[in-house]
């Protein structure tokens, strides 16, 4: 099997599943709990958050366990838009979002904040000055993702950060979550970042926020108190064990494998280029190293996933948390793709353990896959 949908979800790595499953079975106790046993497992519980600090270039106290990036993002914007909506209900994102972000924003609109949605140009890319023009006295937070997770494009978070260090009134909110392990960022001037687990080979159901110590927050569910009163409800004590490991492999593997998963990528999108039959989405001068969109030019994205499938090889039609509808990528439709396009795009995204015989095997069967499409459409 070729596995080249790890945008939506990564294999879990065999030391990520041991170490769960070593840590539910001997620390099962409540955290909470006063006795030693429970103090044992808030020990090795507060351990992972250091770690995961350390690596990330935070406070431990301002490491905040989740579930994952959709509760990260509704948890950063809707916890700054409780708590500061005294200061303005102007909020700044962009057109291309992960759904858990502009449906979040969408549900504030209808609470009556203001949603100011920064276009993209061509390479999926927003401008820094129309931002900048974007910004009122009322806007009290900036959301913008890292990296698009259906195309791959890079913002220019650290020119935002700038621009906003100036503003203490707008906190700045980044959605790291495809970016993590693959493109390197720098937190400072920014006060919310959100991470996923199972994005970087970890379990499903682990991920963290990072909050800055001067921001606070509305939490999302109240309860008895944890993660600093902000995520309250029994704590995932293996969960944040298995995503520190995920996390500590992760930057070992950036650090040892980037150029070779930056070389597959490229040679993906020059031998998808030279086809005729494919326009490329992904500007790989603007891109992270992992993310490659494309579309075959009169075939709709879901065929060619099913089409794949038959050479056992596994890629999705752009974000899988909303590849079901078959709906054209807003993504896409924000570059001024055509409709025609946006409907057949594919993406194919990498991790470190896939290799380059893979990819040249994945051309081999998208070149049959074409050739056989193009000959039942003439018939």
């Amino acid at each position: 099997m070729i596995y080249f949908d790890n945008s939506a979800t990564t294999k879990p790595l065999d030391a990520c599943i041991e170490t769960y499953g070593k840590v539910a079975a001997n620390y099962f106790a409540n955290p909470s709990s006063l006795h030693r046993y429970g103090t044992k497992v808030n020990e090795l519980h507060e351990q992972a958050r250091t770690l995961v600090a350390n690596k990330m270039g935070v406070l431990a106290e301002e490491v905040i366990f989740t579930s994952g990036g959709t509760e990260g993002n509704n948890m950063a914007i809707k916890g700054v838009a409780g708590f500061y909506s005294n200061r303005g209900k102007h909020i700044i994102t962009t057109a291309i979002e992960h759904p858990s972000v502009q449906n979040t924003m969408d549900a504030l609109e209808a609470q009556g904040f203001e949603v100011t949605r920064l276009p993209v140009d061509a390479t999926g890319v927003v401008s820094v000055d129309v931002l900048m023009e974007a910004l009122r006295p009322d806007t009290i937070l900036v959301s913008v993702m890292h990296v698009n997770n259906e195309v791959g494009s890079v913002q220019p978070i650290r020119e935002i950060a700038d621009v906003l260090a100036t503003r203490s009134q707008t906190f700045f909110h980044v959605d790291h979550v495809q970016g993590l392990t693959k493109v390197p960022l720098d937190v400072t001037g920014i006060d919310l970042v959100t991470v996923s687990g199972h994005k970087i080979h970890g379990l499903k159901g682990t991920g963290v926020l990072f909050k800055k110590k001067h921001v606070s927050l509305v939490p999302l569910l109240d309860g008895g108190g944890q993660e600093f009163g902000l995520r309250n409800g029994t704590e995932n004590t293996a969960g944040a064990v298995a995503f520190a490991k995920a996390l500590r492999i992760g930057f070992e593997e950036q650090s040892a494998k980037l150029p070779e998963l930056l070389a597959i990528r490229d040679y993906l999108l020059e031998t998808l280029g030279a086809m005729p039959e494919v326009s490329v989405h992904t500007d790989g001068t603007h891109a992270a190293p992992h993310i490659c969109c494309f579309s075959v030019v009169g075939h709709r994205g879901e065929v060619l996933v099913h089409a794949l499938e038959e050479y056992d090889i596994y890629v999705s039609t752009t974000s899988a948390c909303s590849s079901r509808a078959k709906l054209a990528s807003s993504t896409l439709k924000a570059m001024q793709v055509t409709d025609d396009e946006a409907v057949g795009a594919v993406r194919v995204s990498l991790s470190y353990q896939n290799t380059m015989a893979e990819a040249q095997r994945f051309i081999e069967a998208i070149r049959v896959v074409i050739k056989n499409l193009n000959e039942v459409v003439k018939q």
